[in-house]
Parts: structure tokens; C-alpha cells; sequence
């Protein structure tokens, strides 16, 4: 559909052609070129605590590097947070590894504390300790880490921290991407700030850095020739796409000032309604860059829903979209363990994602106001 008001579209601030026009004169457009050190750089410095950033292809691209550095193999187990989207769970799949999912817990809709620890202790009883920990802070909502922070390092389970959707965001005033083992953050045309596509991965060491972009850039050995003697990848970003993030990053923060500015506007826009919870940080700890605005409806006398709401807006032009269907209920996935409740799957049927890009205006707030109000008054 050719809708009028996108849900979340890229959003050029006008400083990215610079770059690229700079890459462009000097004949620097490939996987090498000054701009992806500086957007590196860039980075490191936006998210502090001497984190090394190794800018890629995409978010994808950073999981399953940061799964290869955590030691991840085949027939491993990965436990994975079940409500996100499929990206964070396919590199388990391309490291020959098998998923473990585990629901979310209520305030934050991330990786449940508890349920993770249980989930190790019976991977433990069943012989198999997981070798990695991937908890996602979805829709930029950061989750409760220092909680799972205290269960991956009492059984030494490295943990990735996939903030493909959080930058800016932050948990008790560290930046989410830097709070594990390993992060990541995705680039990708939808997010925060777009390079088009790429991604980045974030290590505590420079040695891990290293390896990253070693195996980034095909596993070419030091030698005259192209000799190889492991397994690589053609992940590393272009100077092109890191000069589009350099002039991305001139903006990041008016851009998060704007999304958090949408959420306000649904915030006050749903108060009427007591069976719509507009997704928002329970406490201080937690600063969401509200990547997107989210709803939940709770059973009302009115009939009101998730789906009758999208297809409202959808016949109006406006795109919304459900909740991520969790991973445990995906047919790739069929089979594989799942451990906790019925958070992920109860947020799922009754959630919905609402227009917030940071470049949505005052109009189109008014369209997407009076199409919400007319479907729920009627």
C-alpha cells in the first residue's frame, strides 16, 4: 500500500551529502576510506565507557560476529529473548547453534530476569549450558540490566546487548549498546538514524575489535597473496553509508527529542481511554529513545482493539503495525525450547506500533489524531 504517513521512514537532516560527496571526489566508495573510522569514532564517543565500535553491514551482521567472538559453535544453545524481531535469532541459526527463547516481563516487554535464570538452571540439569545471552531492548526501551547482568556473570554466560532499535537510549545514564559483553545497533532505513543500511558492533576490548574487522573484511591473512585460514564474511560498511552516518549522527539528537516528542503526543492523546496503555518507562532508570510509540488494549466494554485500530488508520492511508510475533510461535523456530509465560504472546495479540518517525509533523499528527478518536468514539 502506498500509504500517506509511514510508520517510521528515513529522515534526512541535510548534512549526509557532504560526505558522501567528499567519498565520491577521492574515489573512496568501498569497504575502506576514512568515513567509517570517524563514524567509528563518532560512535565510541556518543556512547562512552571505552567501548571499541566496529561499524558493518548491517545490525544482523553485528549479532553473528558477536556470536562468533563469544565462542559461539555448532550444536551450542543461545538463549534468546522470544519477543523481538527474527534478525536478532538468525545468526544463532548461521553458527549452526540452537535457539533458547524466554518471555518478557511486563514493564519493560524485554528479557524476563527471573525466567532467564530459570531457563539456565534447567538447560544445566538437561547437560547443555547456553553459551550466550542476546537480550534485546525493544522498540528502545531499555531492559532491567542490571538483573540479567547479575545472571550471566554468576554462570559466565557472555551477554549481547542487540540495541538495533535503542540508540540514544540509556539505563541508569549508560548508553544501551554499552551495558554487555558485546552490543549492536542497526542503521537499517527504518531506525534512529539510517546509513541506509549497516550496522555496528560494539566490544569492552580493542583485541575483539580487531578480530571483528579481520573477520569483516574476508579473513585475509597477513601475506603477498590472498591466503585465508578461517572462515570470513564480506560484513564491513562502506565509506559512502559511513558518511551518511557521520552526517546521521549531526542530528541523532534532535531526532530522539522528536520521537519522544510523538510519544508524548499519543501519551495525551490515549489518557481518556483506561483500556490503552501507551508503552512508556516505568521509572528514572529507564530513558527510552521511543524508537516507536506502542499500544496495548486491555478486554473493554467499547470492542475496541489492536487490529480494528490498525485497519482504521489503514483505510486512511496512515501504516501501524503489530507487535513482533515472538520467535517461539514462528514456524522456523517450531520445536525449539521455550521457556515462561504468556507476556510475549498476550503483548503480541493486543499491541500495536504507531507512526514515529522524527519527521512526522503537526498535519500529520492532526490526520492520525482524528482517524485514533473517530474509531474509538464510534
Amino acid at each position: 500500500m502506498n500509504y500517506k504517513i509511514r510508520i517510521s521512514p528515513p529522515h534526512m537532516g541535510g548534512e549526509e551529502l557532504k560526505y558522501i560527496k567528499e567519498a565520491l571526489a577521492t574515489n573512496w566508495v568501498a569497504s575502506s576510506g576514512r568515513h567509517i573510522s570517524d563514524f567509528e569514532k563518532d560512535l565510541e564517543s556518543y556512547l562512552g565507557g571505552q567501548r571499541h565500535v566496529v561499524a558493518v553491514s548491517s545490525g544482523t551482521a553485528a549479532i553473528h560476529l558477536a556470536l562468533i567472538l563469544a565462542g559461539v559453535q555448532h550444536d551450542d544453545e543461545v538463549i534468546c529473548q522470544s519477543l523481538t524481531f527474527a534478525a536478532s535469532a538468525f545468526p544463532i541459526l548461521y553458527q549452526g547453534a540452537k535457539p533458547i527463547f524466554v518471555d518478557s516481563e511486563q514493564d519493560t516487554w524485554n528479557l524476563c530476569p527471573r525466567v532467564l535464570e530459570e531457563t539456565i538452571q534447567d538447560r544445566l540439569l538437561k547437560g547443555k549450558k547456553p553459551k550466550a545471552i542476546i537480550v534485546v531492548h525493544i522498540f528502545g526501551m531499555p531492559a532491567k540490566m542490571d538483573e540479567i547482568k547479575t545472571v550471566s556473570k554468576k554462570y559466565d554466560i557472555p551477554l549481547i546487548g542487540d540495541a538495533a532499535e535503542a540508540l540514544g537510549s540509556s539505563y541508569k545514564g549508560h548508553k544501551c549498546g554499552s551495558l554487555g559483553d558485546f552490543g549492536i545497533l542497526s542503521f537499517n532505513g527504518n531506525k534512529v538514524i539510517t546509513t541506509s543500511g549497516g550496522g555496528a558492533l560494539i566490544c569492552k576490548e580493542v583485541k575483539q575489535k580487531d578480530r571483528a574487522i579481520f573477520l569483516a573484511t574476508q579473513a585475509k591473512d597477513e601475506a603477498l597473496w590472498y591466503a585465508h585460514s578461517t572462515v570470513g564474511y564480506n560484513y564491513r560498511m562502506s565509506n559512502i553509508a559511513a558518511g551518511m552516518g557521520r552526517g546521521q549522527m549531526e542530528t541523532l539528537s534532535a531526532y530522539i527529542e522528536k520521537r519522544r516528542a510523538n510519544h508524548l503526543f499519543y501519551k495525551n492523546l490515549f489518557e481518556p481511554f483506561d483500556y490503552i496503555q501507551v508503552f512508556s518507562e516505568t521509572n528514572a532508570e529507564h530513558y527510552a529513545n521511543h524508537w516507536l510509540t506502542c499500544i496495548q488494549f486491555s478486554p473493554n466494554k467499547a470492542n475496541k482493539s489492536a487490529m480494528g485500530l490498525l485497519q482504521a488508520l489503514g483505510r486512511q492511508g496512515i501504516e501501524s503495525k503489530p507487535i513482533w510475533r515472538p520467535m517461539h510461535l514462528q514456524p522456523l523456530f517450531k520445536g525449539c525450547p521455550y521457556y515462561g509465560g504468556k507476556v510475549a504472546e498476550t503483548l503480541f495479540e493486543n499491541g500495536l506500533c504507531l507512526p514515529s518517525g522524527s519527521g512526522l509533523t503537526d498535519s500529520d499528527k492532526q490526520m492520525i489524531s482524528n482517524v485514533i478518536l473517530e474509531y474509538l468514539k464510534t
